[in-house]
């Protein structure tokens, strides 16, 4: 073969060569894009069937903040006797197993809105032991009276436990 034919050779083969490089372009972005079509597609089937769940979840701790705040708990949980201590652990033993309760909803939530929950439910605890180790309260009377008195100067954790969620709501629809 001589120098001419090699050359003629390739100048037919450039443009087959061209269009099958152009071919192999668009057909990958063909397959590209239908792949994140159907991605697309199959999120938006999973977000009809875990919005409702997830949105069950935020529900479900709405009730156990409610639940737990200081005025509705104190209403809730009356004191068996006037001994202190009892009441004390059983307004905490309360709090945990409501918490316990709903341990599995965090799989819902993003882990920020969960640790603000797990927050408010500790700072309610605390807010209790450190009512309770008061020298000024004796009673289990006492202590519900301090508790209600001091959440009037101060905004309970649940409110801002609750405010978080609903802000976790509006993002999520």
């Amino acid at each position: 073969m001589t120098d001419i034919n090699l050359l003629q050779l390739l100048f037919y083969l450039l443009p087959a060569v061209i269009i099958g490089l152009i071919s192999f372009y668009f057909f990958q972005m063909h397959t590209s894009n239908e792949e994140k079509r159907r991605l697309y597609q199959l999120r938006i089937e999973n977000q009809k069937i875990a919005l409702p769940i997830k949105l069950q979840a935020f529900e479900r701790m709405a009730l156990f903040l409610e639940r737990i705040s200081m005025g509705k708990l104190l209403l809730r949980i009356k004191p068996k006797s006037n001994d202190l201590g009892a009441y004390e652990d059983m307004l905490v033993q309360t709090i945990d197993q409501e918490f316990d309760h709903n341990l599995a909803q965090q799989i819902y939530l993003s882990s920020e809105c969960w640790n603000v929950i797990r927050t408010s439910k500790n700072a309610t605890i605390g807010i209790i032991r450190k009512t309770a180790k008061k020298d000024s309260v004796t009673n289990a009377d006492e202590l519900r009276q301090n508790i209600l008195s001091a959440l009037m100067d101060q905004v309970p954790p649940t409110e801002a436990a609750l405010d978080y969620i609903k802000k976790e709501v509006r993002n999520t629809i």
